[in-house]
């Protein structure tokens, strides 16, 4: 009879629910449930209420354990990094929660930081710059703006760790997603005290405790066992981490020398290290990953929102966008897009719109459009990868994942931007199959010897060969050009990013 682990995501626009055979990787069932956000909030707020993540977990884990013919032995939640889920001494929810794309707390960012000593203090401190999605801004910006719900504050949990708490009624944070709210020191994964004071003398008291990686979480509350049919018998729950941490672990990458790029609403590049990477500048996320090890990171707030607009606005399908973008050479003649329609974390920009440079009649048109949505956006996070590369990390193979992965004429964007060879992996699951992963990992480090989470991925996960694409010489000179005039173009754009965002 098979076994089965569940690997959940709980992300931004939908929760996935996934099934891993134990014994071959497959995904044996999978289901999902779409959401948005909050209507009719100011600009730089986005919010959704953590009772909508946990409905959508709860109705695709009914229907995927409906579809299977063995018991599961363990569940992984991954969750939407940076999210603030503000709970009272009983455990409910005080508000909805602010998310990682919420630029709504920039003057709270610089407030903290100027408390401890500057932005380079800060960095010295937690081994990170605080820009607006970080989650300690939110808990400044609470105790501002909603006194009396921070006066009823008792429990500070990040979207994965609510979920975990729902499953399993314990509140705990997990190192890599502890990382990404500015309040932990990255080298030690203690909290960083002064960090806290800047907020609130009495922040720590809420703040669950640190748990470790390679233990479950805890077990599965009995009544959630039964509603789903999961028997009377313990189902352990692992600790889980941020999206990015449990797509590290779906893409293979929790050894030296992988780097993933997810190429989703937000864009992420992420690599493993030994070592804490810190950038001085701030740049590089600096986090710990869900593994043990580090997981220098770059995050940009606008992949497929560029591509999703130029879609709609034509009115084509994925695959006639694809095609578009094919029609026109590398550069798009000239047109260059700069793609911050929501603010933009890397470079940081919270003020920035989007910027179409070099229009003219002769590419004011659908492909050229398209082809400059898809190089504005890797542009973008390559700026980013650059940057990791100056802190000493050596790619030697970018591994794709997310919906622009699968847009062949993208990966090849991709491949020529960053001079590095591209490819999918056969699990296209990513964060959710990382989470069945790590629940694994965790399950079978409770029954007996310490497991190998690089053999778990190892035994599960290999390249596509079909789906790689190799740098040409030719475009990679082109986009070298194209990436120097991007970094100039935000570097001047700056000032009138902000001034524009007051005339709003």
């Amino acid at each position: 009879m098979p076994e089965y682990f569940l690997g959940i995501d709980a992300g931004t626009q939908s929760t996935k629910t996934v099934a891993v055979d134990a014994e071959t990787g497959a995904v044996a069932a999978s289901a999902t449930a779409i959401y948005g956000l909050l209507p009719d909030l100011p600009p730089g707020h986005k919010e959704q209420h953590p009772q909508t993540w946990l409905d959508a977990a709860d109705k695709t884990i009914r229907e995927v354990v409906a579809k299977l013919r063995g018991p599961v032995r363990g569940i992984g939640v991954s969750g939407q990094q940076h999210g603030f889920v503000p709970l009272d001494e009983r455990g409910q929810v005080i508000r909805p929660a602010k998310l990682w794309n919420d630029t709504s707390t920039a003057a709270e960012c610089d407030q903290i930081m100027a408390a401890v000593g500057g932005r380079q203090r800060f960095i010295e401190l937690t081994g990170n710059a605080l820009p607006p999605g970080f989650t300690a801004s939110k808990i400044l910006w609470l105790k501002k703006h909603e006194p009396a719900n921070f006066a009823r504050l008792a429990t500070v949990l990040l979207p994965h760790d609510y979920l975990n708490f729902w499953l399993t009624g314990i509140k705990r944070m997990e190192y890599g997603d502890a990382s990404g709210t500015a309040l932990m020191d990255v080298r030690t994964r203690a909290w960083s005290r002064p960090v806290l004071r800047a907020i609130d003398t009495a922040l720590e008291s809420r703040l669950p405790p640190l748990g470790h990686l390679a233990k479950p979480h805890g077990p599965l509350r009995a009544e959630l066992a039964r509603e789903w049919g999961l028997g009377d018998g313990e189902v352990p729950v692992s600790s889980g981490g941020g999206d990015n941490m449990m797509g590290a672990i779906g893409t293979g990458n929790v050894a030296s020398g992988v780097v993933t790029v997810s190429l989703g609403t937000s864009g992420t590049i992420y690599a493993c290290s030994d070592t804490p990477v810190v950038d001085p500048k701030g740049e590089v996320a600096a986090f710990c990953d869900s593994t043990g090890k580090w997981l220098p990171l770059v995050c940009t707030m606008n992949v497929t929102v560029a591509t999703e607009m130029v879609r709609d606005c034509f009115g084509m399908d994925h695959g006639a966008l694809a095609e578009a973008a094919a029609r026109v050479s590398a550069g798009s003649d000239g047109l260059l897009l700069i793609p911050f329609f929501e603010g933009e974390r890397t470079p940081n920009c919270p003020q920035g719109t989007g910027v179409f440079f070099g229009v003219r009649p002769a590419v004011f048109d659908a492909p050229h459009l398209a082809r400059a949505a898809m190089e504005g956006v890797t542009l973008g996070l390559n700026y980013g990868l650059n940057r990791m590369r100056e802190l000493g990390l050596r790619p030697r193979e970018i591994r794709a994942t997310g919906g622009g992965a699968k847009n062949a004429v993208w990966r090849q964007i991709v491949a020529d931007v960053f001079n590095a060879p591209v490819v999918c992996l056969n699990q296209e699951e990513g964060a959710a199959y990382g989470a069945a992963l790590q629940a694994m990992w965790a399950f079978e480090n409770a029954r007996g010897p310490a497991a190998d989470i690089l053999e778990i991925t190892q035994r599960f996960l290999r390249p596509v060969e079909a789906t790689r694409a190799v740098p040409a010489a030719e475009h990679v000179a082109c986009y070298q050009q194209l990436q120097a005039l991007f970094n100039r173009l935000v570097e001047d754009l700056a000032g009138a990013f902000t001034q524009h965002r007051k005339m709003l």
